[in-house]
This record gives C-alpha cells, sequence and structure tokens, in this order.
C-alpha cells in the first residue's frame, strides 16, 4: 500500500510534566514541557485518527492537576481544518490506550467507528486503584469514553484497520496499549503510543536498550512489547515528543 501519510497535530502542551513519569527513574526533580499529540492518517479510504487529546484546559486543571496550554489554533477542530479535514470527514479513530489524555475527543467525530483492545476496554472500567485518575475513574466525573460507548469497537490481537494501517498490541504501559502500523511511502511507520513516549525512551542510555514510561501495569509485558517493535524493521513514531512534530508530514 502506498499513498498514506501520517501527520501528527499539536494538540496542547502539558506544562511542567514531572520528567520520571516520561522516562523511569531519571531526572528526578526535573520538569518537561510534554506536547499532546493527534495523529491523523491519509491517503486511504477515509481519514483515521490516531488519539484524540485531552479535554478542556479548565477540565484538566479541575480534575488532573495540569496546565494545559492550548492556543486556539491547536484546538483539535481548528488543527484538523488546517489539513482540510472536517471531524466528520473520519470514519474511523484508533485509540492506543485509554489514559484521559489520549481519548478526551471522541464526540467531535461524530461517524467514526472508535477501535480499542478488548483487554484495554475491560481494565479502564475498573482500573486498581494506583490507575484510577490516568483512566479517569474518580468521584463525580466519567471517563472520557463512556459517550461513546455505542461507537467503540473492540479487537483482541493483531487486527487490520483498512489496508496498509494494523493494530498491533503493546501491553505493559497499560493492559491493553497498541500500536498502529502504517505503510507508507518510505516504509512503514509504527506509532507507538505510550510505549514509546519520546525518542529518549526508545534510543535508551548506556544502561538500558530502550526505557520504559514511569507508568506501566505490567513491566515484563512492557519489556516484550520493546522487543516485538525491533522486529517489525519499522520507524518508531513516539507520542509525546516535540522532534515528532519538528518532522512535519511522515511517510513520504
Amino acid at each position: 500500500m502506498t499513498g498514506l501519510t501520517v501527520h501528527p497535530l499539536h494538540v496542547g502542551t502539558l506544562r511542567g510534566f514531572p520528567a520520571p513519569a516520561i522516562t523511569y527513574h531519571r531526572g528526578w526533580g526535573e520538569r518537561l514541557d510534554v506536547p499532546m499529540i493527534m495523529f491523523v492518517i491519509l491517503g486511504g479510504e477515509h481519514p483515521i485518527v490516531v488519539d484524540t487529546g485531552t479535554g478542556t484546559p479548565e477540565f484538566t486543571l479541575a480534575h488532573h492537576g495540569y496546565d494545559l496550554v492550548r492556543p486556539d489554533d491547536q484546538e483539535p477542530v481548528a488543527a484538523l481544518k488546517q489539513l482540510g479535514v472536517a471531524p466528520e470527514d473520519v470514519g474511523t479513530v484508533v485509540h492506543t490506550h485509554l489514559h484521559w489524555d489520549h481519548c478526551s475527543n471522541d464526540d467531535l467525530f461524530p461517524a467514526a467507528e472508535i477501535i480499542v483492545q478488548k483487554a484495554e476496554l475491560g481494565y479502564a472500567v475498573d482500573p486498581l486503584e494506583p490507575n484510577r485518575k490516568a483512566f479517569q475513574r474518580g468521584p463525580g466525573v466519567l471517563p472520557p469514553w463512556v459517550g461513546v460507548l455505542d461507537r467503540i469497537r473492540t479487537v483482541d490481537g493483531d487486527a487490520p484497520v483498512m489496508p496498509g494501517v494494523d493494530l498491533v498490541p503493546l501491553p505493559g504501559h497499560t493492559p491493553g496499549s497498541q500500536g498502529v502500523l502504517v505503510a507508507g511511502a518510505t516504509g512503514p511507520l509504527l506509532l507507538a503510543g505510550d510505549c514509546v513516549d519520546t525518542y529518549a525512551n526508545w534510543e535508551g542510555d548506556g544502561k538500558l536498550s530502550h526505557i520504559p514510561s514511569g507508568s506501566f501495569t505490567d513491566l515484563a509485558a512492557y519489556m516484550d512489547s520493546f522487543r516485538r517493535i525491533e522486529g517489525l524493521g519499522c520507524e518508531v513514531i513516539p507520542s509525546h515528543d516535540l522532534k515528532v512534530l519538528d518532522k512535519g508530514v511522515l511517510g513520504r
């Protein structure tokens, strides 16, 4: 399959995010500005959105305690408009996982089927207490995906989305984390979700070949997911790295 391109859209920045939450046991005391990225795959049967970002800055501060900065041109609808894509044009939304910062704008896409791993949806309903806030399971607030439950389709393991776009399970960060493998014109690309937050996670350091996120549900599964990515022979695209935005259009 040729002709598929991936467009990373900047849809806000979390300011002052703790570095060890991104790179396991590294950067104690450091704070980072972390971009929220919504990916759009074009060139297929219809536009595909991979992850839909956070809620509003006000909601993010009130319910998650983070300072989200989102200029007008980074509002999801405005960012899509720059690609010539209207929300109603999007036929599929894929979630790499169901943490609040990846699935809070599903309601913007009224015609889209929403695809998640079965294990992810099952866990998101009733996560263990340390994971509850990340899945937006707390008093007085519902998880973002509840309002679109009628449009969610679950898959169990590897699954095609459309020609040239396939789902790859990458558990560890969450039980049903997954990547999206795209057959770009210049070779396969993997939108790795939070299995790979930044290039530093994938490239490793002198101690680890790959560095997991500071947030995970199963470290053994996480390390196995790194091994699986190694075997894919693809370009790895992190979920929260400004360098991804600097690259512009991917896959051509």
